[in-house]
């Protein structure tokens, strides 16, 4: 299933697009200090994104060097987490940098339809992801993870369910 969402995407490597597709799911799953958390991410086209963006708060992780606003970083996998409690967006790179986090994204795209029942955080995931080559992958309070292309929902993801194939199809023997 997130294999298929991955290889699917524009932009990015799958490997990346597949780190910060996890680490959001691992949000969903995990919530912090038991109760359920909502965030944002855009991934690729950072530049655009960051156009049609402004700053929330002070931004955590200005300034720190590359290598630890890398994805593939556990540390900041970790910060992230933590994180993602407060509001606004995180903005990453196609090389799966952290650029900037804790945005307001401001991306007006007024033909966009998010199914009933999504709010303003999949809104904003949709529209950036029409006005720009970002992806945008929500992290939904009711612990879905979605994500969206184009303006479009191209995946749902369950984490309960992603869990469960990863244990019953292990990625190894998936090819088999």
């Amino acid at each position: 299933m997130l294999e298929e969402i991955v290889s699917n995407l524009r932009g990015s490597t799958p490997d990346i697009r597949e780190l910060v597709i996890q680490l959001a799911v691992e949000i969903a799953r995990e919530g912090r200090e038991g109760r359920r958390i909502g965030t944002l991410f855009t991934l690729g086209d950072a530049d655009e994104v960051l156009a049609r963006s402004r700053p929330l708060i002070l931004d955590p992780i200005y300034g720190h060097p590359a290598h630890v606003r890398s994805i593939r970083n556990d540390d900041l996998r970790g910060t992230l987490k933590e994180l993602a409690q407060l509001d606004g967006a995180f903005i990453f790179d196609d090389e799966g940098l952290l650029v900037a986090s804790c945005r307001y994204l401001d991306a007006r795209a007024s033909d966009i339809e998010v199914p009933m029942g999504l709010g303003s955080r999949h809104l904003a995931a949709a529209s950036v992801s029409k006005v720009t080559r970002a992806i945008g992958i929500v992290v939904s309070e009711s612990a879905n993870v979605r994500v969206f292309e184009a303006g479009v929902l191209v995946g749902d993801i369950i984490p309960e369910l992603w869990l469960l194939t990863q244990h019953v199809f292990p990625k190894n023997t998936q090819s088999r």
